[in-house]
């Protein structure tokens, strides 16, 4: 899945980024509105990580999304 795909189903796949970022709040992915670079910015900041390390989730994401 690519992520335009992603972004065109967002309000059915903020469900399965809720599942993979507990964290992540319901305002937070309503935010996010499906903005990859946006989502990267949050996990950073959320979890503490490297925007190397966010952006690799975020692919893994994007790889296994069942959208």
């Amino acid at each position: 899945m690519n992520w335009d795909q992603i972004k065109g189903k967002w309000k059915q796949t903020k469900g399965q980024a809720q599942q993979k970022w507990g964290d992540l709040t319901d305002d937070d992915l309503d935010k996010i509105d499906g903005r990859r670079e946006e989502l990267v910015g949050v996990i950073q900041e959320r979890y503490g990580k490297g925007k190397e390390e966010a952006e690799r989730e975020v692919k893994e994401f994007e790889s296994s999304c069942n959208c």
